[in-house]
């Protein structure tokens, strides 16, 4: 009768091995993940303060040609400003849903005095049509740089044969208006809020919002970690049992 309790140790010893090591790879994964969450916190908070001294600092002049291929992230939701005159004939309304309701954007290039293009989100239009026009003649827009939006919107691709837009993308507009690639910047303005008239749109409704769910989750890896710790120290007290 002895036998099989003989043959059933060696078996038990390798289970509770094995059981311990996934045990450890466990711990040591969750508390991982949760340190990775932890980082990516700091980064997403550093994110956000650095855009908000963007937005709030003194508009600077709107990168020109010599620069566009340098133009990225870090520079989204700069503060800047151009001065030029509306190509208004080569608008387009691009749908939006905003805290006023569904709409439109109104984009309009910009023929700047630098010589380049720059296309500019004047604002909120509830309808596809604009008929006010405050602005004549040269205007100085100042504004959010802005990245632009290629392929479409959400499940909705941009039909430029049909003048039907659902992002800002500045290479495709730019395109369908008829406007040198070469002098268009790779970026759009969205105008800040300003004086205006009956009609015009509204600009300065540029949503900034970052996800910051990080310490949520690094809460629920670290208690993750923490379950597998006490779950290895009853087994580990069973086993010395």
């Amino acid at each position: 009768m002895s036998k099989p309790t003989d043959e059933a140790a060696p078996c038990s010893v390798v289970g509770f091995v094995l059981l311990s090591v996934l045990v450890l790879f466990l711990f040591a994964g969750f508390f991982m993940l949760g340190t990775w969450q932890f980082q990516r916190r700091a980064w997403k908070l550093d994110l956000i303060q650095r855009v908000e001294q963007r937005v709030h600092a003194v508009p600077v002049s709107a990168p020109g040609i010599d620069v566009w291929a340098d133009i990225d992230t870090d520079d989204e939701y700069r503060h800047v400003a151009a001065v030029g005159e509306y190509l208004r004939d080569r608008g387009v309304f691009v749908q939006a849903v905003t805290e006023s309701g569904p709409g439109y954007w109104l984009l309009t290039p910009l023929q700047t005095r630098d010589g380049f293009v720059v296309l500019i989100n004047r604002g909120f239009v509830e309808k596809a049509i604009f008929t006010g026009e405050s602005s004549q003649g040269e205007v100085r827009v100042a504004g959010l740089l802005r990245l632009t939006e290629p392929k479409g919107g959400f499940l909705r691709r941009n039909d430029p044969a049909a003048n039907r837009w659902f992002s800002r993308d500045v290479a495709a507009i730019a395109s369908a208006a008829n406007l040198p690639a070469k002098d268009v910047a790779p970026y759009f303005i969205d105008a800040d809020a300003g004086p205006r008239s009956a009609g015009d749109p509204v600009g300065g409704m540029t949503v900034i919002s970052f996800h910051n769910s990080h310490l949520v989750y690094a809460i629920t890896w670290y208690g993750l970690a923490l379950m597998t710790a006490v779950a290895a120290y009853r087994l580990l007290r069973s086993r010395k049992r």
